[in-house]
């Protein structure tokens, strides 16, 4: 088939890659906020297992072309849509292009994190003979390649079935293994995708809650975690405590169900909460520290490791490094931070800050001279540290760990003094 891509998300630049990897002849046109003399520099693209060199791989071989314009739509099967939700003005002007319109019988696949209903609004926009459906962005930031191309589901918002069959064709190649296909009306598919997201977040956020009431109560956390995760009714998935969830896309979509509630006029005491309680466990790895050394703060020095949102990406958006910063600065705080990635990311968020922040380009030069330890982003680099040097370059010997990465009583047995989520360490092992 012939494909339009057009976006420059991460969702059309997968697409671009893995559509024409298969065979399709894909003509991208990347948006003009971003095009691919900007993108193919851009570290979260990079970064991504796969994807960087599956474009250069395609674009070598002739199947997949770069376009700066919608000319080639006319001879194209398919439009796919990959936008961000402040490019819908974009989408209106490009299906009502008249470029669109000379292809009678066009299918728009619309893969962009947009509002309910926003596939019925293109439609509307389209030739009464052209089709639209909706296929929400499920990829995994960091594992975009292989949720692609080895999707566990799609769910597919189509109301006729030519257009269905259509799609399975397009995505043949990545639907082997097993039946991948959850076929729906186009606004529940929206609808789903952003259900799915609200209830992972209220699944961190509750256990979030559980792991506070645990410090309060002096238990660890991890035995609770265990015994509810064994629950077959409940299940170990998105059932770890931590510093706060971030994300391009999961942070928004959670915000995007909430306007959903509103602009339906109905309000989500739910909702809010989940919210709510995910930005104050961002500043909880600095409370910890506060109350650590009893709120005398000005003049301390904190190590850093992790930035990014979440390990294998190199984007911070809404990641609780950015809330954690702002606290240790207005107290004074000077922070020594490492990242595997998402340093330059930081460095265009926060501007220059040579008196508070130093980038480091080791984990261990991050600790010298430092009062304490944060664990912020779990990257793999991390999780089995020298601790007999940690100790000896930490000033007060203290680790905070906000993935619950660490075994709190071996840390402790290493001569440090270890804070979780919730976690503890157990005297009779120490």
């Amino acid at each position: 088939m012939r494909v339009f891509v057009y976006g420059s998300e991460l969702s059309a630049a997968t697409a671009a890659a893995a559509l024409s990897w298969v065979g399709h002849h894909v003509y991208w046109q990347a948006h003009l906020s971003q095009p691919w003399e900007k993108l193919k520099h851009a570290g979260w693209l990079r970064r991504e297992p796969t994807l960087f060199d599956q474009l250069q791989d395609s674009l070598a071989e002739g199947n997949l072309t770069l376009v700066s314009g919608v000319e080639a739509v006319p001879q194209c099967d398919i439009a796919w849509l990959a936008l961000s939700p402040a490019q819908r003005d974009d989408a209106a002007a490009f299906v009502s292009h008249p470029a669109l319109h000379e292809k009678p019988d066009l299918l728009l696949v619309n893969n962009s994190t947009f509002p309910v209903g926003e596939t019925e609004r293109l439609q509307g926009l389209m030739r009464s003979t052209q089709r639209s459906v909706a296929l929400p962005d499920m990829l995994e930031e960091g594992r975009a390649w292989a949720t692609f191309t080895r999707p566990t589901r799609w769910l597919l918002g189509c109301d006729d079935a030519a257009s269905e069959r259509l799609v399975r064709e397009l995505l043949r190649a990545f639907n082997r293994r097993s039946e991948v296909f959850q076929p729906m009306p186009r606004r529940a598919a929206e609808l789903t995708k952003l259900a799915i997201n609200g209830m992972l977040a209220t699944r961190i956020s509750y256990m979030n809650e559980i792991a506070g009431l645990a410090d309060t109560l002096g238990v660890d956390v991890e035995y609770v975690r265990q015994g509810m995760g064994a629950d077959t009714r409940i299940g170990f998935e998105y059932l770890y405590p931590g510093c706060g969830f971030g994300g391009p896309n999961f942070s928004r979509d959670l915000m995007r169900l909430a306007d959903v509630q509103f602009s339906s006029g109905r309000t989500s005491a739910l909702l809010e909460q989940v919210m709510d309680i995910n930005e104050q466990k961002k500043e909880t790895l600095f409370r910890k520290l506060w109350s650590h050394f009893g709120g005398q703060l000005a003049g301390k020095t904190v190590a850093i490791w992790g930035a990014a949102f979440k390990p294998g990406t190199a984007r911070i958006d809404h990641a609780p490094v950015l809330t954690l910063l702002e606290a240790l600065w207005a107290q004074g705080v000077t922070v020594r931070l490492h990242d595997p990635a998402a340093v330059p990311a930081l460095e265009e968020a926060v501007g220059p800050r040579d008196d508070l922040l130093t980038f480091c380009d080791d984990p261990y030069l991050a600790c010298e001279g430092a009062d304490a330890l944060m664990l912020v982003t779990e990257w793999k680099s991390y999780w089995n540290p020298d601790w007999s040097r940690l100790s000896a370059l930490l000033n007060a010997k203290l680790v905070l760990d906000g993935r619950n990465i660490y075994d709190p009583s071996f840390v402790a047995s290493c001569g440090l003094t270890y804070r979780g989520i919730g976690r503890r360490a157990d005297p009779m092992t120490c």
